[in-house]
């Protein structure tokens, strides 16, 4: 469902009926919550892309400190982090998937009316539903750390992880050191990771950790 805009009115009929089928929602991933812990790989985007967070300094830094609060509450374990200006990754360990959705639905919806006063654009959607990818092993956990800390390079934002300063990619440096972070690069690689599902601007992947 996140490829709606490409697909042609046969393929869209098709992919709801699949999901009526299935009881799921019509418009949006559908959410796992199987009892004891688990770590996923959240995703959300502002709606179509449109760079909302992005609207200005002050807002990245204002959004990072309070998604961080919601992420690393409780039992939550927040293993990585980041913040773009229109979507956001965090890898996170948490018991109750479903409470902690409802957290970050309930943030949305207070940004969104936040940001929409300031813009004057009442009635506008801000985001798209946030996505969860279960962690399938320690392999999986590693690789998907690696793409949210190269998520800004990626996109062509820093050439550098330790340039960007919403996310988690620094503190991660300082803590294993760089020549562990780049054993771990090598060992774990991202491949296409996220082809297709956050797709914003077409720029380089070149990107390089140092020190």
């Amino acid at each position: 469902m996140y490829n709606w805009r490409n697909m042609t009115e046969p393929q869209r009929a098709e992919a709801i009926e699949h999901r009526r089928l299935l009881h799921r929602p019509l418009h949006g991933p559908p959410h796992f919550n199987e009892r004891g812990r688990h770590r996923y790989h959240l995703i959300a985007a502002n709606y179509q892309h449109q760079t909302i967070i992005g609207q200005s300094l002050d807002r990245m830094t204002g959004f990072s400190q309070i998604l961080f609060s919601v992420l690393d509450k409780g039992e939550n374990e927040l293993h990585a982090w980041c913040v773009l200006p229109n979507h956001w990754h965090a890898l996170i360990g948490t018991d109750d998937l479903k409470k902690l959705l409802s957290a970050i639905g309930k943030l949305h919806g207070r940004t969104s009316f936040e940001w929409n006063g300031e813009e004057e654009a009442r009635g506008r959607q801000c985001w798209h539903r946030c996505a969860d990818r279960r962690i399938r092993s320690e392999a999986h956990l590693h690789a998907v750390r690696n793409y949210i800390h190269h998520n800004p390079v990626k996109h062509g934002y820093v050439t550098n992880w330790e340039d960007w300063p919403w996310s988690s990619a620094s503190d991660y440096l300082q803590e294993v050191g760089l020549k562990t972070a780049r054993i771990m690069w090598e060992q774990y690689p991202i491949l296409d990771m996220g082809k297709g599902w956050d797709e914003n601007i077409e720029s380089p992947c070149g990107g390089r950790i140092t020190g």
